[in-house]
């Protein structure tokens, strides 16, 4: 503490350019604050100021001491903040953007509020690639990894896709076996808004992914016109598992090809790059990145 306390003295006496201004900063006498400085560079072995009667000025060294004592008290001043803010209770408005099948990652969103109901979430859907920090966001979820070095990155979750189509459907139209065999079928396709390209459905042979040109019987940029076409019957369609989850479970959809598909599907949570991000940021992130998709694949 002894050191610290000349140090600074020092940083105070260099920003003040004299003994006397520093010793008002610091409520000491500016006989106190000269010692100091002096026993400082008695023990660093190094002049730290020129002086004079009229002048006090830094050395060479002793500017390239004042930069780091200042790195020093800034550390010291960020590990107090990130103690406090260990303290300090989630709260305040968290701005979320979310895709549009942000929707069905709704139960998380609830939980979370449940949790933290001193936090109050403002949810933003829209497939559009948002700029995080121009627009204000606290955090985003998107597929994808980050290519923003002013964003922090954290993985919530790998996802399968499966091809699905309605009992009725498949009864009439028959099971297919390899994906060659959807060529003779209804398929029902997902386009991404922002480019107007069809998803690729991520077919798998011998370890390795290749594309398909499959017929095309309609086109969402959404995932639910696609659920429910599938189950009234119109076709095949492939989707998110998470996303169908129910519709497996009640037997309104079934999966096909299921060996023929590759997992390529996994969220992830951006937010503005701090070394202490708010205690309402890093509640989200944590919490969304262990509950945003349940069950092995969501």
């Amino acid at each position: 503490m002894e050191h610290l306390g000349a140090l600074n003295a020092f940083v105070q006496t260099a920003d003040a350019g004299s003994f006397s201004r520093a010793a008002a900063r610091l409520g000491v006498s500016s006989s106190a604050i000269g010692k100091a400085v002096a026993r400082l560079e008695e023990r660093l072995a190094v002049r730290l100021f020129h002086r004079s009667t009229r002048s006090l000025m830094l050395t060479s060294e002793g500017s390239l001491f004042l930069d780091r004592c200042r790195r020093i008290f800034s550390e010291i001043e960020a590990a107090e903040l990130e103690l406090s803010q260990l303290r300090e209770a989630p709260r305040g408005r968290l701005r979320v953007s979310l895709p549009l099948i942000g929707m069905l990652m709704m139960p998380a969103v609830m939980a979370f509020m449940r949790a933290y109901p001193e936090i109050e979430l403002d949810l933003d859907f829209t497939d559009r690639v948002v700029d995080v920090i121009d627009e204000g966001f606290d955090a985003v979820v998107r597929t994808g990894e980050a290519r923003d070095s002013r964003l922090m990155m954290r993985r919530a979750g790998g996802f399968a896709h499966r091809i699905v189509g309605s009992p009725d459907y498949l009864a009439a139209h028959g099971v297919p076996s390899t994906p060659d065999d959807l060529l003779r079928h209804a398929c029902l396709h997902h386009k991404y808004p922002s480019t107007g390209k069809l998803e690729r459905w991520p077919f798998l042979s011998d370890g390795a992914g290749f594309e398909l040109v499959l017929p095309v019987t309609s086109v969402a940029s959404t995932i639910e016109p696609q659920i429910c076409l599938a189950e009234e019957g119109f076709g095949l369609a492939c989707l998110p598992q998470f996303a169908i989850s129910d519709q497996l479970r009640r037997g309104t959809l079934v999966s096909v090809l299921e060996d023929h598909l590759q997992e390529v599907g996994a969220f992830h949570i951006l937010w503005p790059a701090s070394r202490h991000p708010s205690p309402k940021v890093s509640a989200f992130v944590s919490f969304m990145a262990d509950n945003l998709l349940r069950g092995p694949n969501g």
